[in-house]
């Protein structure tokens, strides 16, 4: 198998928001970039939008529509960026889902709450778990940093009754991270997890007078939204190797939202 040169990149859920801002921090740094979103017709062209954005950076961009929760779909996204590239030097699993409504916890139904589990967290340890497979299988190719970098949630640690089935989600997701951190710390992979907090994006701004209120009423210290760039530059510095002899970090990109304060 002939191997790029340049390292390469898969991010999920990434023609929007978060993902967009971090497979273009990505392209900027020079990996070639798999992108991924939903298999509908906005949904293709979205990706290619976002794969004539990427290569104007002078890497090569891909496009692998489906939905990560489908575990064979999942084989078959990264078999495809194998074939093409030959090599796999960092996967984020930033797609995800929130509750399909929120309302009292003691309503919460099963058929919702396993929609969380299995894209939040089910679709993330077999990601992890197949990339790992195919980083150990090519081992460290020119001296690249190999990593798998988790987008999780505050709501992995703060609670929210009101959407209970999605903090469960995520605080098992984290739990992911911190198991994939240990099994492949000898093998030189990271593995991390970003928490982003209240971030301004389309998915947000139904709710946005809500928290622009809160916001400045002092909930978040830095009193402004979070931009999806935020969540890149964390994301572009772990990729390339920039916290070398961590394992496991959380990272809460989420301008003091979790910090206790009075």
């Amino acid at each position: 198998m002939i191997h790029s040169q340049r390292p390469v990149a898969l991010v999920t859920g990434s023609t929007r928001g978060i993902g967009k801002a971090c497979a273009l921090a990505l392209a900027r740094a020079g990996f070639h970039v798999a992108i991924n979103g939903r298999d509908n017709e906005d949904g293709r062209a979205r990706q290619q939008a976002m794969v004539a954005e990427l290569e104007q950076f002078g890497i090569e961009a891909l496009a692998l529509p489906g939905d990560v929760a489908d575990l064979i779909l999942q084989q078959g996204m990264l078999d495809t960026v194998l074939q093409r590239w030959g090599r796999l030097d960092c996967l984020v699993n930033n797609a995800g889902t929130a509750a399909k409504q929120r309302g009292d916890l003691l309503e919460v139904t099963p058929e919702n709450y396993q929609y969380c589990q299995d894209v939040n967290t089910r679709a993330m340890f077999f990601f992890c778990q197949k990339a790992a497979r195919a980083m150990l299988s090519q081992g460290e190719l020119n001296n690249q940093h190999r990593s798998i970098i988790n987008i999780t949630s505050c709501s992995a640690h703060s609670l929210s009754i009101s959407r209970g089935e999605y903090c469960v989600s995520k605080a098992a997701a984290s739990m992911v991270t911190q198991l994939f951190a240990l099994r492949l710390a000898e093998e030189g992979i990271g593995v991390y997890e970003i928490r982003p907090g209240i971030i301004e994006t389309d998915m947000t701004s139904a709710v946005k007078p809500k928290y622009d209120q809160l916001i400045g009423g002092g909930l978040v210290p830095m009193k402004r939204w979070g931009q999806p760039t935020d969540i890149a530059v964390v994301v572009d510095a772990l990729a390339n190797g920039n916290l070398p002899f961590t394992v496991g970090q959380i990272i809460d990109v989420d301008g003091g939202l979790n910090k206790s304060h009075f």
